[in-house]
């Protein structure tokens, strides 16, 4: 009888493991509930804390009075600026480089000044939750308010060109004469897009457990990078970062909105270590719409001119967006397209307008998610002045190289991805005649986009042991935000090692464990995955060592140059021996090694080659032509994005960022009011997402793709690929439906239901 867990171990050392579609490893955890998240945690003498927020959003506090909510039951403290430990001053509203933008102080309580709505003026700290929720209710605070700017579009006159954009990319870039070249076009289009404020809304809500030991603390947070937070927490409490431990294995999304710390973090510190407890700070809903970060509104004018055959000749892309006045962020959102298409002539800037709200911060795809909703739907109206079809006008206007760069590409599958996917879709169906398609009273549209994301890999470092039973352990402060980082790690050790992937247990989520760039820019998988492979190879080099001099080995005096590591053994020509039999004979306390990747941006491929993942979306709308109600029938997906380390979870991210361009494209708003400066809907019920009844059947197709520039495993950055163009498919294949053409998003029934054609029963 064959032993059929034996053999299936067997086939899957075998056959590899990356690349191969494994379930979850921490989905059991998930499933049964024992995977702690933040909140979760529970030490003894915990107490809790409640955030009470400014009234106003400009001016200063002219008399708080605690009086009665330090009397109330249960009550342990009443903090504000009166009383907050000292801090650090928040500092310009530029950092001189752009790491310090994630490592700067950012204290809490210390000023009388009110910089935004809804910015914290006092912390109670009481035995329980209800507790410290009650008596904030009773603090009464008085402000001097002041008049503030809450106005985009009013103040687009008073924009100003920031030094650079995210991630330090330059603000502007010029090739050639665009103006002459747009004059002269015969064929050009000139639009402008708005795009709303945005929330990310992640399912777990921010949350700290702050905790001391003598002049020690440990923070479990919900953290995407824990070098960051730790490196925050320790500036703004002004004590080394060594004696901040950052503990977070487990995160209910992030999207962005957990690169750094928030109040709910620096308060449980500041309050843990005046009381000397324990402290567990939650964000509400509500609070979180304020203080823990938002895509900023934006205006961008997109100009496209072409000769008369549809190959363009010049692309402008101008974005003004919404800053804070007290720390600026500019999203790179025009970036994208100085890689995008071939012109002779090009222009991309980025303007300012900075308004009396908090900052903005990194959202899912920042850049390409709000530039390509604007850009890609410029390219459809630029396809139907043209009388070509989109696709079409896309492959004209391949570029040879990187257009602005002058350098090769890695590799770029764009063309692939479009033509494969109209293979699929069944493209050819679409009447390219708006309002045409019909089923019943339903208009059917058809639309697509192209996507582009840079590839990026941030420098990191893992630790693996094995140990005489041949298990195998890998440490990395990497995070897992619910993309897969578990099961990846897991497959990658497995594979560069021969074991099975019952063999290994990989922990992450804590700063003690070697340090990695985190989960965020897509870079994760390659980053921390690319420092544990090359950390599993220095493994394997120090058992090869030992086997070949140590008396007590079966491979003693072999030729390691013809070693290998597969179904649990190593082989050394003819010889071969179990790699736990081996570690046992050999070294009883087991092996260890680190191993490391430098950031990409360091490297000499990273310069010598354009990096980019790419994909096409389709979707396919009904528009009811009574009532205007949209409706996604299906969406496609395929993308070439270098080696996919495993299909299955792979899928979801990009199913993910596909849901995400649906919202985007059809519901996802938050309103300021542009009197008083705060946001109107501040909950899930008001701050409409896609839910299941919104999604339609998805495909997603990944075309072979190995990027031997990208990195050791050939991978690229995937996760917030499935974002970029998606919501701008949704909107073209809304105009294909209509002929009605919404360049304000989100594109709802009072902008479209008026110019919808009238149609007889």
């Amino acid at each position: 009888m064959t032993d059929t867990k034996t053999s299936n171990r067997s086939r899957e050392t075998r056959s590899g493991v990356i690349g191969r579609p494994f379930d979850r490893i921490d989905g059991p955890l998930k499933v049964r509930g024992d995977a702690t998240y933040a909140y979760e945690n529970t030490l003894e003498g915990t107490a809790f804390g409640y955030i009470l927020g400014a009234a106003v959003a400009k001016g200063r506090i002219a008399e708080i009075d605690t009086a009665e909510a330090e009397r109330a039951p249960a009550v342990l403290l009443v903090m504000t600026h009166r009383n907050a430990p000292a801090q650090p001053d928040f500092g310009p509203a530029v950092t001189p480089t752009v790491p310090e933008v994630f490592t700067r102080a950012r204290p809490a309580l210390s000023s009388e000044r009110v910089r935004y709505y809804d910015e914290p003026v006092a912390l109670v700290v009481a035995e329980t939750f209800e507790a410290a929720r009650a008596a904030a209710g009773l603090i009464k605070v008085r402000y001097d308010e002041e008049p503030g700017l809450y106005d985009l579009p009013g103040h687009v006159a008073d924009a100003y060109a920031p030094k650079r954009t995210n991630a330090g990319f330059e603000t502007d870039s010029v090739i050639g004469d665009f103006e002459s070249a747009f004059a002269a076009a015969p064929v050009k289009v000139d639009v402008t897009y708005r795009t709303p404020f945005e929330h990310h809304n992640p399912m777990e809500p921010h949350a700290t457990l702050a905790a001391w030991s003598g002049n020690e603390l440990t923070i479990h947070t919900s953290a995407q990078t824990l070098a960051n937070f730790r490196a925050g927490v320790a500036s703004t409490l002004r004590i080394p970062p060594e004696r901040v431990r950052i503990v977070s294995p487990f995160i209910g999304g992030g999207f962005g909105s957990k690169l750094i710390a928030h109040a709910d973090t620096i308060l449980a510190a500041l309050a843990a270590r005046v009381l000397q407890r324990p402290v567990k700070i939650a964000l509400t809903r509500q609070q979180m719409f304020a203080n823990a970060g938002h895509r900023a509104e934006m205006i961008q004018q997109v100009r496209l001119g072409t000769d008369t055959d549809g190959r363009l000749t010049g692309i402008a892309h101008d974005v003004w967006s919404a800053t804070s006045s007290f720390e600026e962020y500019c999203e790179q959102t025009a970036v994208f397209a100085r890689s995008l298409y071939a012109a002779p002539n090009r222009v991309t800037r980025h303007r300012l307008v900075p308004l009396d709200i908090n900052r903005g911060e990194w959202m899912r795809s920042p850049g390409e998610a709000p530039g390509m909703l604007a850009f890609e739907c410029a390219m459809d109206e630029l396809a139907e002045r043209l009388g070509l079809d989109p696709i079409e006008l896309r492959i004209r206007n391949e570029p040879a190289q990187d257009p602005e760069r002058g350098v090769p590409f890695s590799t770029r599958n764009l063309v692939a991805c479009m033509e494969e996917g109209a293979r699929r879709f069944g493209w050819e169906r679409r009447n390219p005649t708006p309002g045409r398609a019909r089923d019943g009273r339903k208009l059917i549209g058809y639309g697509m986009a192209a996507a582009i994301r840079p590839n990026y890999i941030g420098a990191a470092t893992a630790r693996v042991a094995i140990d005489q039973n041949g298990r195998v352990t890998a440490r990395l402060d990497m995070t897992d935000i619910g993309t897969g980082s578990y099961t990846i790690l897991t497959q990658i050790a497995a594979d560069s090692l021969g074991l099975p992937i019952s063999s290994i247990k990989v922990e992450l989520g804590d700063s003690r464990f070697p340090r990695t760039a985190g989960s965020g820019g897509s870079w994760g998988a390659a980053s921390a995955g690319s420092a544990l492979h090359n950390a599993c190879n220095a493994l394997k080099q120090r058992i090869f060592e030992a086997a070949q001099s140590s008396e007590a080995s079966p491979l003693r005096g072999a030729n390691a140059t013809e070693a290998s590591f597969a179904d649990g053994e190593v082989r050394i020509g003819q010889r071969s021996v179990s790699l736990a039999d081996l570690v046992r004979r050999i070294a009883p306390d087991g092996f260890e090694a680190e191993g490391s990747v430098a950031a990409g941006a360091a490297t000499e491929s990273y310069k010598a080659y354009s990096q980019h993942s790419y994909g096409a979306h389709f979707a396919e709308v009904a528009v009811d032509c009574d009532t205007g109600e949209i409706r996604m029938r299906r969406m496609l997906a395929v993308m070439g994005a270098g080696r996919i380390l495993n299909p299955k979870t792979a899928r979801s991210q990009i199913i993910g960022g596909m849901t995400w361009g649906i919202g985007a494209a059809l519901m996802e708003e938050t309103v300021l009011d542009r009197r008083y400066g705060h946001f109107v809907n501040h909950d899930l019920a008001e701050y409409h997402v896609p839910i299941n009844g919104d999604v339609p059947e998805m495909e997603v197709v990944f075309l072979e793709e190995h990027d031997d520039k990208a990195n050791p495993l050939g991978a690229k950055g995937l996760g917030e690929l499935g974002v970029c163009g998606a919501g701008a498919a949704v909107a073209n294949a809304i105009y294909n439906a209509t002929g009605v053409r919404v360049r304000e998003f989100p594109i709802t029934l009072d902008k479209l239901l008026p110019a919808l054609p009238v149609i007889a029963i």
